[in-house]
């Protein structure tokens, strides 16, 4: 059920990618499926939570979108493989470990595991 105030969408750049080749690393790296709309839009229903981040030597300048993988190191090999470019290996930090990565139209976002 939607709720007033709920964040309900992320919607992310496909710039300095093919469409085809943005949706190609995600159903590889994560097995995420897509419905198009249209030759230039292309949905995904993966589930959503999020945060803020106010330390300035965190902070990114974008939103930072985060997936969490029940097998960290397997995730980081499978983004590799399909493409992803590994911008912060994976480390430790409070409640669990990630790393984060660029997908091939340059968006930034961080795989996070207990």
């Amino acid at each position: 059920m939607k709720q007033t105030g709920k964040l309900d969408y992320l919607e992310l750049p496909a710039a300095h990618g093919r469409l085809d080749s943005v949706k190609a690393f995600y159903s590889a790296a994560f097995s995420w499926s897509f419905t198009d709309y249209g030759p230039t839009y292309s949905a995904f229903d993966e589930g959503l939570e999020g945060g803020f981040q106010a330390d300035a030597s965190e902070v990114a300048t974008k939103p930072l979108p985060i997936l969490y993988s029940e097998k960290l190191e397997e995730t980081l090999l499978a983004v590799t493989n399909a493409g992803g470019t590994i911008v912060k290996p994976i480390f430790s930090f409070p409640g669990g470990r990630r790393f984060h990565f660029l997908d091939p139209a340059g968006n930034e976002l961080a795989v996070w595991g207990e």
